[in-house]
């Protein structure tokens, strides 16, 4: 019985035990096919079904509270109000004042295609939805990006600007393909066309909807006049109606508008044929003149409008919003002034100006200056036209990238020198010259190109970009080649705008943090929402780089070499930066313009609260060029006037000083290295600049130091020299003597130690006065012919060394000259001093004939022997005469040699009677004949003496 009731597992054991060892035990039990295949998929129709009933659910969720198809809201517009940045003041309120409608039938089959091709080529064929092409925009942005194409529909443009909000979310997306499902279902294709075109914004000047476009832009009476080029036009403008605007941007339009015509040859609306004729016609051909005048904020509030349909897709004149605004109502007024002539005086009304002023911790955009004498949807100068900035750029491309990668200081120094581009081009300088070795600040200051260049260079154009970028600048590649080096001097086609050069130069006031310009805060739809439009800060450049380039635009204002010392305002802290452009060679050929005449003129400059961005010039080459002060020192002005008045009531601020930064005192370059003043650097030479902290130089500079030992060395020697100079000047020991004798009167003059550059001045006095007898080098004499009888002449001699010495004679009158005469010579007393003696001794030496050629030829010994020829000297005149052969008061100093030995004579032979001499011949150093005479005893003083006294 226990066999019967064992398990069955039991059971099977036993079977198993009571079979044969070594014997198969059989064939596996198959297994059945298809079970893991059969749960993988069951498993997945599971999770099917229970996503489709989520997701129904979730589908549900998502419209239930989605608004209802209302007709009204179709076909009804409602105005959007704008508010000043208070958040109370209405400023304008913009909508449907300037709609013109018109039915489906009035609208020609040709631009009915030009907008389906470009907008919604499958418009007949999908239910409001068409998935195909959501799928073909999915592949786009895969490849291209997001955003590179969109999938709406017509259909679903309608719905978005009628109904829903702009945030782009999953449920608003939901929403808006279930409405245009049920779009589709009231309306027919025809009636949503209809709704479509009457509804788009072509153009700013509240132009939205075809008829209004039409009439626009062509000034056609009817849509129905509009041609396949103009269709065309029109049909292009709703994805970007400033950018591709043909009354401001013709070239931009251009390309948009043949994009649309082969849209409509691809789909085969029209033949490639008509569409290729249609592209040849000038954009601009048919164009209307554009007459309606702007209202009061109009410039700004145009910018207000592309900002939200930019930002949010909302068509600000159907869509009911409310848009709070950045306009400061003071400062727009005041620009509006500006720009109509009554605060500044422009030169003529051809002349034009774009301004933008910024705040600069917001980012706020307080008023814009569009232009002059402009018209509603006209070109707006201060956010639609760009222009070449020139050195505007430097602080941007150059200096600015220096300072944030290199860590280069305010000082740093720069040669500027002959140079070129890489590829060999020249650069030069505005005023074709060179300063040498200046410091970053003075060549920013001076807006000299060649430093830029350099600066532009040691960084490198993938660094200058990513600066630029970061602050707002995306300027596009050129020539197949990106930043190019002309790019540091402003040399690029595509130019920049005064929004977007205000937008970055309030990034330096604003300790590096850039804010990109806006007009818009937020914006709050009907049903309450709201969207936050302000822009997020984010960091353009370290706070050391902001303070520095600011500190260094200082100095274009505040320094004596400075390019705008015209803006600065008394009480306001004020940094920039002036720029100018020129035109081209064919422009100037073309148009006659002179090589000073400018295209552009710029100043950009900022306070620590605003920026202001001012462009001036003309519109086109045609229409002048910019030449004359007042209009190159305009955008200045402007400025000046602008900053001035903003800035009235507020807080003017100041640029703080970060913790990165420190200022050192340093010697003003002169080579590549900065270095510390020395105690011996002139203060002239030193100035304070600002470094990144841990980079101040250490070095003291020894330039002054070593010049300094090297002047004391050489004042050393300077001093031994005249000292020793000093003593030899006080041994020199200047003599004169003057003696009477044939009716004339001899002077001679000498020196004891006389250096070979001692001077002499000799003066004469006498009863007609006094007189300058020579002056010049070394010892000499001179002859006075026919005295005054019974006068007294005196004589001084005085040395460049300040020694003088002085004589005196008396001339005989007649009765005591007839005395002598006839009297017989006297005798030899033998009464003599030492210098007689010595004097005498060479006497008889020589005869007279041999006195000229003796003093002639040893000049010198005659001035340091006390003329050892004196004793041929004490000939009478005659022989005084040889003995000055070939000397005349032409030539004084010849004469001074070879009457030094008269010197002596006199001297030696005061108490003798000469001997009777031939007096026939002539006084060669005296230009009077001599008249014979008996040779008489001298007297060469008031009181008789042997020799003239000399006084030291």
């Amino acid at each position: 019985m226990s066999d019967n009731y064992r398990s069955r597992e039991e059971r099977r054991r036993a079977m198993n035990d009571n079979k044969p060892e070594g014997k198969s035990q059989g064939k596996p039990k198959k297994k059945k096919k298809g079970g893991l295949f059969r749960k993988i998929v069951a498993a997945v129709l599971l999770i099917g079904i229970i996503g489709l009933i989520a997701g129904v659910g979730t589908f549900f969720a998502m419209i239930s509270d989605a608004p209802k198809v209302d007709d009204s809201v179709l076909k009804n517009s409602f105005s959007s109000k704008v508010y000043a940045n208070d958040g109370k003041t209405v400023v304008k309120e913009i909508g449907a004042q300037k709609r013109t409608y018109v039915q489906y039938d009035e609208i020609p089959q040709v631009v009915k295609n030009a907008f389906i091709a470009t907008e919604d080529v499958r418009f007949y064929k999908h239910h409001g939805v068409d998935f195909y092409r959501i799928g073909g925009a999915l592949m786009a942005n895969f490849k291209n990006g997001f955003g590179a194409e969109g999938g709406s529909t017509i259909t679903q443009q309608v719905v978005k600007n009628s109904f829903l909000s702009p945030k782009k979310t999953v449920k608003r997306k939901v929403q808006e393909m279930w409405l245009a499902y049920q779009l589709e279902r009231k309306y027919s294709k025809q009636q949503i066309l209809e709704m479509y075109l009457n509804k788009i914004y072509f153009a700013s000047g509240e132009v939205y909807g075809i008829e209004r476009a039409a009439e626009k832009f062509y000034g056609v009476k009817s849509v129905k006049d509009l041609t396949l080029d103009e269709a065309a036009m029109l049909a292009g403008l709703p994805k970007a109606p400033t950018t591709y605007n043909p009354v401001t941007n013709p070239e931009n339009a251009t390309k948009r508008r043949n994009t649309v015509l082969n849209l409509m040859a691809k789909n085969g609306f029209i033949t490639q044929a008509e569409a290729d004729k249609a592209k040849q016609v000038d954009v601009q051909a048919h164009l209307a003149k554009q007459t309606e005048s702007t209202s009061k904020y109009d410039v700004f509030i145009d910018q207000v409008i592309e900002e939200v349909k930019k930002k949010t897709d909302a068509d600000p004149f159907s869509a009911g919003l409310e848009i709070y605004t950045t306009l400061d109502t003071n400062a727009q007024d005041y620009v509006d002034d500006v720009m109509n002539n009554k605060v500044v005086n422009f030169p003529n009304d051809k002349f034009q100006a774009g301004l933008v002023v910024v705040d600069n911790e917001t980012g706020g955009i307080q008023a814009i200056g569009g232009g002059r004498n402009r018209v509603s949807g006209g070109l707006n100068f201060a956010t639609n036209m760009r222009r070449q900035p020139g050195s505007t750029i430097k602080p941007i491309l150059d200096y600015g990238p220096a300072i944030e990668n290199l860590k280069w200081s305010t000082g740093q120094p720069i040669k500027d020198e002959e140079y070129h581009y890489s590829n060999g081009t020249p650069i030069r300088n505005f005023g074709r010259n060179y300063k040498g070795w200046v410091s970053a600040r003075e060549a920013l200051g001076r807006s000299l190109n060649i430093p830029a260049l350099k600066a532009f260079q040691a960084t490198g154009a993938d660094k200058a970009k990513e600066f630029a970028t970061g602050l707002g600048l995306k300027l596009d590649e050129e020539d197949g080649e990106a930043y190019s080096e002309s790019y540091s001097i402003g040399g690029f086609r595509t130019g920049v705008t005064p929004l977007q050069m205000a937008g970055a130069y309030s990034a330096f006031a604003n300790e590096g943090m850039y804010n990109a310009p806006h007009t818009v805060t937020k914006v709050k739809f009907p049903d309450g929402t709201e969207i936050d439009l302000t822009p997020k800060p984010k960091r353009a450049m370290q706070d050391y780089t902001a303070f520095m380039m600011t500190d260094m635009m200082k100095s274009v204002v505040n320094e004596s070499y400075g390019t705008a010392r015209a803006v600065r305002t008394p009480g306001l802290e004020i940094a920039g930066k002036t720029g100018t452009s020129n035109f081209s060679a064919a422009e100037k050929q073309r148009y006659n313009i002179p090589d000073a005449g400018e295209k552009d003129v710029w100043f950009n400059g900022f306070t620590p609260n605003y920026t202001i961005s001012v462009w001036t010039g003309y519109e086109t080459a045609k229409d002048g060029y910019i030449l004359s002060p007042n209009e190159t020192g305009m955008a200045k002005n402007i400025f000046k006037h602008v900053i001035t008045h903003i800035s009235e009531g507020k807080p003017k601020g100041s640029f703080k000083q970060p913790d990165s930064v420190v200022e050192r005192s340093v010697e003003k370059p002169t080579g590549k290295d900065l270095k510390r003043p020395s105690g011996s650097t002139p203060s002239s030479l030193i100035t304070k600049e600002y470094f990144v902290r841990g980079t101040a130089p250490t070095k003291v500079s020894q330039t002054f130091v070593k010049k300094e030992k090297e002047e004391k060395k050489e004042d050393k020697k300077e001093d031994k020299k005249e000292k020793k100079d000093n003593k030899d000047n006080k041994d020199v020991k200047p003599k004169i003597t003057a003696s009477y004798s044939g009716g004339a009167i001899s002077v001679n003059w000498s020196a004891s130690n006389a250096a070979s550059d001692t001077t002499f001045t000799v003066t004469m006095s006498s009863p007609d006065g006094s007189e300058q007898l020579a002056s010049g080098a070394g010892a000499g004499g001179k002859t006075i012919s026919n005295p005054a009888p019974g006068a007294t002449y005196s004589f001084t001699v005085t040395t460049n060394t300040g020694q003088s010495a002085s004589s005196s004679v008396k001339v005989p009158d007649s009765s005591d000259q007839a005395t002598e005469d006839d009297s017989t010579k006297p005798e030899d007393d033998g009464t003599t001093d030492d210098n007689q003696n010595e004097d005498n001794s060479n006497t008889d030496q020589n005869n007279g004939s041999d006195q000229g050629d003796d003093s002639s030829t040893q000049p010198d010994d005659n001035q340091n022997s006390n003329n050892g020829n004196n004793g041929n000297n004490g000939n009478n005149g005659s022989n005084s005469g040889g003995s000055n052969s070939g000397n005349t008061d032409n030539n004084n100093n010849d004469s001074g040699n070879a009457n030094d030995g008269n010197n002596g004579n006199n001297n030696n032979n005061g108490g003798t009677t000469p001997p009777p001499a031939d007096n026939g011949g002539s006084d060669s150093g005296s230009q009077t004949p001599q008249t014979p005479a008996t040779p008489s005893t001298p007297s060469t003083s008031a009181t008789p003496q042997q020799e003239p006294t000399t006084e030291n």
